[in-house]
């Protein structure tokens, strides 16, 4: 019994300094591992932290590249644009060249066609002689202002050219003073296109009409009194047109 009791406690003995040795052995490893795995862990959270990162910055750099390709697209149609529009100075720029060319050659054409417009007032027959004088001096005034622009010039020497066109399809009435017998009298001319000019005094007692061939006033008689008469209330509109028997001066 004694022996047996013995036999246990020797082999607790050795257990026991088995244990005591197998514990010296794998503590160390025990820690080393832990010290490894809290070290794993650290580089784990440094390599996400470095994923994460890297994530970001590759979504940044997909970002900026979409970004400068669109740039890219957005420089490309710019220069188009910008090539336009120098073609389109450059067109603008040879239109205005063109447009002094025109401006210097049409200012003396203006001025001859005044010149001109003036010459056949004052060859054509006599009526309205103060408002188509006026008119003449009125472009001539107009054409040494800086102020007025060139196609406004332009338009107003056509529209006095259209004012006298206009004169030799017209039938009209007005009143003037005219010299008879040396004394001016109040009296109505009669105008038929530019085919005669005939006055008659207020009273209807004197009438007269332009020779085209003597550039001339002479006296008509008392005959046709009621023709001029009644071609001016035609002129009035206070009678419908009607044929009308006036002297008409034949010329060649």
């Amino acid at each position: 019994m004694k022996l047996s009791n013995k036999l246990l406690f020797a082999t607790a003995l050795m257990a026991s300094s088995a244990y005591a040795q197998e514990n010296e052995i794998v503590e160390p490893v025990v820690e080393a591992a832990s010290q490894i795995n809290d070290s794993a862990a650290a580089s784990q959270q440094k390599i996400n932290a470095i994923t994460n990162e890297i994530d970001s910055k590759l979504q940044t750099f997909r970002a900026l590249t979409k970004e400068i390709e669109g740039l890219g697209v957005y420089n490309n149609q710019l220069s188009k644009q910008i090539a336009n529009q120098d073609e389109e100075m450059a067109a603008l720029n040879a239109a205005i060249d063109e447009v002094s060319v025109i401006e210097r050659q049409i200012t003396p054409l203006m001025l001859k066609m005044i010149d001109g417009l003036e010459q056949f007032i004052a060859l054509d027959v006599p009526f309205l002689p103060e408002e188509r004088s006026e008119r003449i001096a009125s472009l001539k005034s107009m054409m040494d202002r800086a102020d007025v622009a060139p196609s406004e010039k332009f338009r107003r020497v056509m529209e006095a050219f259209q004012v006298e066109m206009d004169y030799g399809r017209t039938l009209e009435a007005y009143s003037g003073i005219h010299t008879i017998d040396g004394q001016e009298r109040d009296v109505e001319f009669l105008r038929l296109g530019r085919t005669a000019l005939v006055y008659q005094t207020r009273d209807a007692s004197r009438q007269g009409v332009w020779n085209k061939q003597t550039r001339q006033w002479e006296e008509l008689d008392s005959s046709y009194r009621t023709q001029i008469t009644k071609g001016l209330r035609i002129a009035k509109k206070q009678l419908a047109p009607d044929l009308l028997m006036l002297p008409v001066a034949i010329t060649d």
